[in-house]
């Protein structure tokens, strides 16, 4: 089993699995929120997927609720913000827990891989991200306060493409 394999639900409630979601795509897993400071890498990760989502790429965003209240909103209001807002038009999944007793399988699969530091673990904070080769291995994990556009972001993701 990969990561593809694991049940998610979007964020129209619709049941299904990363992999049928975005196919064999390369995949850039990032847990998002409304109403932070780094909303605005919003429009970074959109940028990401019209250059590289005709390669094979897609950005998954989570909305999570967990880090301070930040994403409050219903399914329809996140929707809403998001593609008026920024112009997001890659896949949105259903708000969920990233940390915790709750934590959702698919972040109790992403925890375990290490960043650039060698640390694993709990998410930071919202706009964590996780780079996921086309075998549905995870190969990178960006802390929230990198950028979507940050050298080594593109260069992991052009590594996988």
């Amino acid at each position: 089993m990969t990561i593809r394999d694991i049940a998610v639900r979007t964020l129209t409630d619709e049941s299904t699995t990363l992999g049928e979601l975005a196919g064999d795509k390369a995949l850039l897993i990032v847990n998002v929120a409304s109403k932070c400071g780094l909303t605005p890498q919003y429009t970074g990760l959109v940028e990401l997927q019209q250059t590289y989502g005709p390669r094979g790429f897609s950005v998954i965003g989570v909305p999570c609720n967990q880090f301070m209240g930040q994403e409050p909103g219903t399914a329809e209001e996140i929707q809403e913000f998001c593609s008026t807002t920024y112009g997001v038009d890659f896949p949105l999944l259903a708000k969920s827990e990233v940390n915790g007793d709750d934590r959702h399988p698919l972040y109790q699969e992403l925890v375990r891989t290490a960043d650039a530091e060698g640390e694993a673990g709990d998410i930071q904070w919202n706009f964590e991200k996780f780079l996921v080769d086309r075998d549905g291995k995870v190969v990178a994990r960006f802390r929230p306060r990198t950028e979507p556009k940050d050298a080594a972001v593109v260069e992991a993701i052009e590594a996988v493409l």
